[in-house]
């Protein structure tokens, strides 16, 4: 399975891709930033958000997108603009009709390290042991990037099962009303 994480922002959006199967060893495919300026007009930085995840897209055709799942902060600017960039990520995955998955960041971070309650330098110490790498990918941004990629590997299997069980029960459900 090959998943592209998305750490949505606007004045940085991680992007990180993931390729394995839980069980085995992870392989990074590809990580990176995209910025724009904090100075520019909304429209232009959301385009340029959207510009650089099609490219991240169409470079490594990831067969899922795993976006980190908006959660109310305390700085609603802050909130709005992950947001944004957020349903940019998703827009960009539905056009091509690949599935997206949302992860909160404490999912993710307990997926990773083993505690929802992980900081940042945490993380980046996990996933750069899990891929196998020589430093942490910077920003942290990227490495939540692929933290996400990390974490819907690994729990994709046990939510397949899940949402199966779940259609299965309705469609028995369904047979006997």
């Amino acid at each position: 399975m090959r998943v592209l994480g998305v750490d949505p922002g606007l004045t940085r959006c991680g992007i990180g891709v993931v390729e394995g199967v839980a069980g085995r060893p992870l392989t990074m495919v590809g990580v990176g930033v995209v910025r724009t300026a904090a100075d520019t007009e909304i429209g232009d930085r959301l385009v340029a958000v959207e510009r650089g995840i099609e490219e991240w897209l169409d470079a490594h055709r990831p067969e899922l997108v795993a976006v980190e799942r908006v959660f109310s902060q305390h700085n609603v600017r802050t909130v709005m603009g992950t947001a944004q960039a957020s349903a940019v990520a998703m827009l960009c995955a539905a056009r091509r009709g690949l599935p997206v998955a949302l992860h909160t960041p404490s999912e993710v971070k307990a997926a990773v390290t083993g505690s929802g309650r992980a900081d940042k330098a945490q993380v980046g110490a996990m996933v750069t042991r899990l891929l196998r790498l020589d430093a942490p990918p910077k920003p942290a941004d990227a490495a939540d990037a692929l933290a996400l990629a990390i974490c819907h590997i690994w729990r994709a299997p046990a939510q397949n099962r899940l949402q199966r069980a779940v259609a299965a029960h309705h469609a028995t459900k369904g047979r006997t009303t």
